[in-house]
């Protein structure tokens, strides 16, 4: 039987990987690198920066540190701090559930923008990356 904290946790924790910020976050940390780097790298920026606003006023450097096992950290926490930025300026610190406001967003291609569609909003799409699009 769980208790009421463990349960709250667990709510928690699935609101969060639901969020379409946090999604669109650690789904631009994915790329080109291992699953297992960017839950490592994810967990860290998140546990210091808990929100769009937070991450919108980072400190590049302290956030390349936070995110350095995910590969290319440095182009990575330019274009997280930026699109963070740009949410707030320009989306009121939400994600857009628009495909083509995503895919205008730093960092955010086809493939990106389709996972928070499903992922954050739950809309039907088909996230594709590169290698898949070539073979088909």
């Amino acid at each position: 039987m769980q208790n009421n904290n463990s349960t709250a946790l667990k709510n928690e924790s699935q609101k969060n990987e639901r969020d379409p910020f946090r999604i669109l976050i650690t789904t631009i940390l994915s790329q080109r690198t291992r699953d297992e780097n960017t839950r490592q790298a994810s967990q860290k920026l998140f546990s210091k920066y808990h929100d769009v606003k937070s991450l919108s006023k980072a400190n590049a450097k302290e956030v390349e540190s936070l995110i350095q096992q995910s590969g290319f950290y440095r182009t990575k926490a330019r274009s997280i701090i930026s699109v963070s930025k740009i949410l707030v300026d320009c989306y009121n610190g939400e994600v857009p559930r628009d495909f083509n406001e995503l895919i205008a967003l730093p960092s955010v291609g086809r493939k990106t923008a389709n996972c928070v569609m499903v992922y954050g909003f739950h809309v039907p799409a088909i996230p594709v990356d590169i290698h898949v699009h070539r073979i088909s």
